[in-house]
């Protein structure tokens, strides 16, 4: 069975193929297009950015994302873990949120510094 997909892994955007059975990659420029298409048809992941509540006077959200990617399947269950998250300010960028999300070996971390 062939699958088709756009590699994301750098600018250009290779219109990849691959056979399932025999996991043969075509159309990608560079090798980075052969380690994706195969990690996309065996093992989807992603990283995650979004934001969470803060108790700050001038902000109400403050952005985190996740440290590298997660299985792409457990994305919707972080989101709900999020949405309950609510920090005390001050915050700084790599405050851990979550550690080892998912038993994934990737935390949760804040991007932006926020003192108030």
């Amino acid at each position: 069975m062939k699958k088709d997909m756009i590699c994301i892994v750098c600018p250009v955007g290779c219109h990849v193929s691959i056979d399932t059975d025999t996991m043969e990659v075509t159309g990608n420029r560079c090798p980075r297009g052969d380690k994706y298409a195969k990690k996309e048809v065996t093992n989807p992941t992603r990283v995650v950015t979004s934001t969470v509540k803060v108790n700050s006077i001038h902000q109400r959200r403050v952005s985190v994302k996740t440290t590298d990617a997660i299985p792409k399947g457990k994305i919707f269950d972080l989101m709900d873990m999020l949405d309950e998250v609510s920090l005390e300010v001050p915050v700084n960028i790599g405050d851990k949120i979550f550690t080892n999300v998912f038993d994934s070996g990737e935390d949760v971390v804040v991007t932006m510094r926020l003192d108030e």
